[in-house]
């Protein structure tokens, strides 16, 4: 029987999912006029499309010592009501720092690693009737790219038209529960996953060389980032600020300055850090930021898991935006080439070794490689909709551990960017001005007198 394992990167995500946060990531669908719904409407279309999401009714299982990864297996005991809850914001204080509140205590929970890795909320009463979905999901279940791959198997399309019209839906198609394999069954997938290994050995050392190359570690040690105050070890809480900036303008300064949309938003946001820091007395020359970057160009609903790699850039805080863009988009440059996330192997092996031997949440509260987190998806380009109302937008969030206390994740959707701050609120008590300070940025560099006024969590 075909037997779902856990891949390397995903067992990577388990390995490093220490400390008083959980790994994991969430999305935000604004749904406009979506109060009209109700959580009854919003139950039965998820419950008629999950069976296009396998993992989502799916759970982790550690197989006996010697069998072989840990694999996914279906839930018997699957209860929709489990994962899905409404919540009715105050009249009195509805909006989306409300809403940002709502998301950042729902992305710092953990979830019960018994039953299948994700939460949905129903959130009502946003201003204009609108509504929102806030879906979080362990990073183990999916990186940021199957992440929008679980969002388009959610949200209407042709193929959910067809199976909405038959209240069977597609479920009656899609036998469940498979039965769970058996300890022979996972013997032999473990041997034979071992041999097929064996067979590859000599071409995973070659991607181990490539992936240290995007690490930046084959000219000898790597310079060690400065140390700031808001690289300290990280708390349970996490706020959220947002800032959404129109796509076009974006691209056509990536054109005209031979740099990508990748460089434009990173140049920003290591602006507004350094900005941040100066406010409080502190003038580091450069700040390293940590670029992840998936293997694959895209993926499906069905194919989810881990496939990213990370690149370590240390890039200029100087004043200047246009010159900090042009010399962040020459080190980006250079860096490219080779395959796509190699440096997912030689990481990996790194953390899951630390994991084992029980140090790794000492390390990555103390670590001294990277200061900041700057996450880049490229989201749908034509608008989404959700039992029949449009998706307004949808807010990125992710949250890591260790002693990282601002990062940014940014989603490009419907020809708008949204870049959502997360910061520890102990470290960072003054994020309204690092939000203010990325709003500045960006309007410096892209001209942009419609940068949305910054929303906070608080």
């Amino acid at each position: 029987m075909h037997i779902e394992r856990t891949s390397p990167g995903d067992l990577t995500t388990l390995a490093t999912d220490r400390g008083p946060v959980p790994m994991n990531i969430a999305a935000v669908l604004v749904v406009g006029e979506g109060s009209a719904l109700g959580l009854p409407a919003v139950r039965a279309l998820l419950a008629r499309r999950l069976p296009r999401v396998p993992r989502l009714r799916q759970r982790i299982v550690r197989p006996p010592v010697g069998h072989g990864r840990p694999f996914w297996v279906d839930d018997v005991g699957f209860d929709l009501d489990r994962h899905l809850a409404e919540v009715r914001l105050s009249p009195a204080a509805a909006g989306r720092e409300q809403l940002l509140r709502v998301v950042a205590d729902l992305v710092c929970r953990p979830l019960p690693r018994a039953r299948p890795l994700w939460s949905a909320r129903w959130v009502s009463g946003l201003p204009d009737g609108s509504a929102a979905m806030v879906i979080v999901v362990h990073h183990v279940l999916a990186d940021g790219l199957g992440g929008l791959a679980v969002l388009a198997a959610l949200a209407d399309s042709d193929q959910a038209a067809l199976a909405d019209s038959d209240q069977a839906g597609s479920s009656s198609d899609i036998p469940f529960p498979h039965p769970a394999p058996s300890r022979n069954d996972l013997l032999r997938d473990a041997w034979s996953e071992r041999a097929h290994h064996l067979r590859l050995l000599r071409a995973t050392a070659g991607a181990g060389l490539h992936g240290l190359r995007e690490l930046g570690l084959t000219g000898g040690r790597p310079r060690l980032a400065p140390v700031t105050s808001v690289n300290r070890p990280t708390g349970p809480r996490r706020s959220l600020s947002t800032v959404t900036i129109p796509l076009s303008p974006v691209r056509d300064l990536a054109r005209s300055t031979r740099s990508t949309v990748n460089d434009v938003l990173v140049t920003a946001a290591v602006g507004a850090l350094a900005g941040l820091l100066r406010r409080r007395g502190e003038h580091p020359h450069e700040l390293v930021v940590s670029v992840p970057i998936s293997g694959r160009r895209e993926t499906t609903a069905d194919r989810l898991g881990n496939v990213t790699g990370v690149v370590p850039l240390t890039l200029p805080t100087t004043a200047d935006p246009h010159e900090r863009l042009a010399r962040t988009a020459a080190i980006s440059r250079a860096r490219r080439g080779g395959p796509r996330a190699s440096s997912a192997g030689p990481l990996g092996l790194a953390f899951r070794g630390l994991g084992r031997i029980g140090v790794f949440r000492a390390f990555i509260q103390h670590q001294r490689l990277v200061n900041t987190f700057v996450t880049n998806v490229r989201g749908p380009a034509a608008g989404l909709s959700l039992g029949g109302h449009p998706v307004l937008e949808i807010l990125p969030v992710a949250v890591t551990p260790g002693n990282v206390g601002v990062t940014f994740d940014i989603l490009s959707y419907a020809g708008n960017v949204c870049i959502t701050v997360v910061t520890d609120p102990e470290l960072v008590p003054d994020a309204d001005d690092l939000t203010a300070l990325l709003a500045e940025d960006l309007r410096h560099l892209v001209d942009i007198s419609g940068t949305s006024r910054p929303s906070r969590s608080l």
